[in-house]
């Protein structure tokens, strides 16, 4: 039984207590900002500025034990969307070391989320996505939205985990405290770990053991590469939501692999742009949804407590939570002990940034998170994403978040930046 583990079986894990890490280092509370696509990279050149200054400089003033950044690309050629941050080997490190200086100076963490899209790439872009196989997204009538994906080569899955490093060691030369690799809601970690999208025959595909080897060749080459003390974290689905895909069992055996890596804490999540569970919108393996209050926030934390129990690192789940009293019940042990231990807050740390610092004052604030009634799955998803970046683009610009507006408004007015920005990308892109 390892420290951690004896640890959560004589101690609760209040909202606001302290949580030291596997790496040794100690987050001032539970609450973290979890990873938003925010898309306000400065172009040309896909690096922070000032509209993520402002942004983080909010969310640092808003008491949260650790930030996580958006995606941050590995590879300048694949990004999940047009204004995203890149950071690779000799990248200026000079923007990112202002932007690691203002996400800490409220006493937080801050983490870089690196990610690569894999096959979820947009064809605005103007490149051509990759996968572990040439399987195209089915987003029905907006499939078309999606490049063209081809199927990786042994060396370019192999160049594609050094980047992983390289961009963990640039972030801790930048001054960040970790880094977490997004394995995640269909992006290309994920699309390995899937046998919906790997469907490979060499030593990447087939079993689980041989899907989850990109996964774990990248954790093992980035703890290689960076200080001990620099967090190393995953996020990882809890399953995928979808018939015949990644499942909980598969999820929970990747995590019993992963206690040996020295991962600092594994997010749990769900879901992909088919199936995008990580906005309370995925069907279960019934067709269900949940439908309650209770269900729709927290909507993991029971994968989460169930994997807990496997899991020799810190558990981190994410969902939709909004309310205080959600937030507290999320975090408490089941009767052996075992529980979640770092709570991550998204939406609605984008309506109102200081939560964590209202509730840390007793103030039982609830935050009423823009609804897209839409029947069009895919188009509803897409919406509510807008709706959020229409907040986050009002704080990047100094102002309050507001409520996101029209969800047509915020989706055109999200469509248009894209499109712009896309632009500049192609035209930065071009300029080699």
């Amino acid at each position: 039984m390892s420290h951690f583990q004896r640890r959560k079986i004589i101690a609760t894990s209040p909202l606001f207590e302290p949580l030291t890490l596997p790496n040794g280092t100690t987050l001032p509370n539970r609450i973290c900002k979890a990873a938003m696509e925010e898309n306000l990279g400065v172009q040309p050149g896909q690096y922070p500025g000032d509209k993520l200054f402002n942004l983080y400089d909010a969310w640092a003033k808003g008491g949260a034990g650790l930030i996580l950044s958006g995606n941050v690309m590995v590879d300048p050629s694949a990004l999940t969307g047009p204004g995203g941050v890149v950071l690779e080997k000799g990248t200026d490190l000079t923007p990112f070391k202002k932007w690691a200086e203002i996400g800490k100076a409220g006493g937080g963490q801050f983490w870089l989320q690196i990610s690569h899209p894999g096959r979820q790439l947009y064809k605005s872009m103007g490149e051509t996505a990759v996968s572990p196989s040439d399987v195209a997204l089915d987003l029905g009538k907006f499939s078309s939205l999606f490049a063209p994906v081809r199927g990786l080569s042994k060396n370019e899955i192999e160049r594609l985990i050094v980047r992983f490093a390289d961009t963990a060691f640039a972030a801790q030369e930048a001054g960040f405290d970790g880094v977490q690799i997004h394995g995640a809601h269909g992006y290309l970690v994920s699309q390995f770990l899937s046998p919906l999208t790997n469907q490979r025959t060499d030593q990447w595909g087939g079993g689980l053991e041989n899907r989850a080897r990109f996964l774990i060749a990248i954790v093992e080459l980035v703890r290689q590469t960076v200080r001990p003390d620099f967090g190393v974290s995953i996020k990882l689905n809890s399953a995928d939501f979808q018939r015949g895909g990644f499942d909980f069992d598969d999820a929970r055996q990747v995590v019993e692999w992963l206690n040996t890596k020295g991962v600092d804490f594994v997010e749990l999540s769900g879901g992909s742009y088919e199936s995008p569970a990580m906005q309370g919108n995925a069907a279960d393996a019934s067709g269900g949804t949940p439908s309650s209050t209770i269900q729709r926030e927290a909507y993991f934390i029971d994968f989460a407590r169930d994997i807990a129990q496997v899991a020799e690192m810190p558990i981190m789940v994410t969902g939709g939570i909004t309310r205080l009293e959600t937030a507290e019940a999320a975090l408490a042990q089941d009767d052996q002990g075992f529980g979640v231990s770092i709570l991550g807050i998204a939406r609605a740390l984008a309506a109102e940034p200081a939560l964590p610092q209202l509730w840390h004052k007793g103030q039982s604030a609830e935050v009423a998170l823009p609804e897209v009634g839409w029947s069009n799955g895919a188009l509803k998803g897409l919406a509510t994403m807008a709706l959020t970046k229409a907040q986050l683009e009002r704080m990047a610009d100094g102002k309050a978040p507001g409520d996101g507006g029209s969800p047509l408004a915020a989706l055109l007015a999200d469509q248009w930046r894209a499109a712009r920005r896309a632009k500049k990308y192609r035209k930065w892109r071009a300029a080699g």
